[in-house]
């Protein structure tokens, strides 16, 4: 049954020129600083940030710290079932490539990074809250995330994939504000000091259900550690400048929509608990809605009902049933 499914991919530069398509979900974090009146210096701010994060990182035969660039693209997946014609929104990723001033050369980064989907917004703001409506404790829905996760797996094992990218992507998220993190004795020359969480996510949970394990560093010159999502070994697979091209691109995202945590003024300690409240932290000079992102999720899990699952639901459910 998989040859229902066929997925098309574009993809558009991210640079201070950029606006957010019709089908681009309005919460996704880039697409959120690229509105309203300062947009332009938004996105400006956000990609020196990431520019000078990555020089920092990669000091190495640097000696000015101005060696690298990186260059951002927003690569979005449709989905067109049975042949329709009418391609539906799957997911929105972001692409690193790296310029280097030195050698003249652009270096492919890695795909992932920021991760965008309009059915994961369906399953956590509309099913998820339509289950929990009036029972006394909270529960999760039998098969939850399954379908979202078979299509992730079938899209990063599709043609479509392969022919456009030679590695397996890695998201970069933030920890979790209700967990606890443990340092271990475990670092890296690139990610930094690894962390370990007291309990697994309802978040991790989802994740592994798209092929995705998680491992939490805390890379140099940050303050509390990030929620990396990869498959196979992310310490071996990739090489030191395709992971500063994550760390620095998703740390920098992070310090303005996390703040309280990311451009906290105390590093994490060895026992490190996350607090949104926390107000010993610094702003960046970039503007982000982050209320608004939340109420949006609702409509766009809203949006995802009404032109995927309604439509599509009895070929959905029995595809489902089939993969493996």
């Amino acid at each position: 049954m998989n040859k229902h499914f066929t997925f098309t991919i574009n993809s558009i530069c991210l640079d201070e020129n950029y606006h957010p398509s019709d089908k681009t979900r309005i919460t996704t974090n880039f697409a959120n600083l690229a509105r309203g009146n300062y947009r332009q210096a938004n996105l400006r701010n956000a990609l020196k940030m990431i520019d000078n994060s990555f020089n920092a990182l990669a000091h190495w035969d640097n000696p000015k710290g101005d060696r690298y660039a990186v260059e951002l693209e927003i690569v979005s997946v449709n989905i067109d079932i049975e042949g329709s014609g009418q391609a539906f929104p799957s997911i929105e990723i972001l692409k690193t490539n790296i310029v280097d001033s030195k050698t003249n050369k652009r270096i492919e980064g890695i795909v992932g990074n920021n991760f965008s989907s309009y059915l994961r917004d369906y399953d956590f703001s509309v099913l998820l809250p339509n289950h929990n409506k009036d029972q006394p404790q909270f529960s999760i829905p039998d098969n939850f995330g399954e379908l979202h996760g078979k299509l992730f797996k079938l899209f990063l094992n599709s043609d479509t994939y392969k022919q456009h990218f030679a590695k397996p992507p890695v998201i970069c998220l933030s920890v979790s504000d209700n967990k606890t993190y443990q340092r271990t004795e475990n670092q890296h020359p690139v990610l930094g000091v690894e962390y370990q969480p007291n309990e697994s996510s309802l978040t991790e949970q989802y994740f592994q259900k798209m092929g995705l394990q998680v491992r939490y560093f805390m890379p140099p010159n940050n303050v509390a550690p990030l929620a990396f999502y990869f498959i196979g070994d992310l310490l071996n697979d990739y090489t030191h400048l395709e992971l500063i091209s994550t760390i620095s691109t998703m740390g920098t995202f992070q310090k303005i929509y996390r703040p309280e945590i990311y451009n906290a003024n105390a590093v994490a300690g060895k026992c490190y608990q996350p607090d949104l409240n926390n107000l010993d932290h610094s702003l960046t000079q970039i503007v982000y809605d982050r209320a608004e992102r939340s109420q949006l999720a609702h409509e766009q899990g809203k949006f995802a009902a009404e032109h995927f699952i309604k439509p599509y639901q009895t070929v959905l459910e029995k595809w489902s049933a089939s993969y493996a």
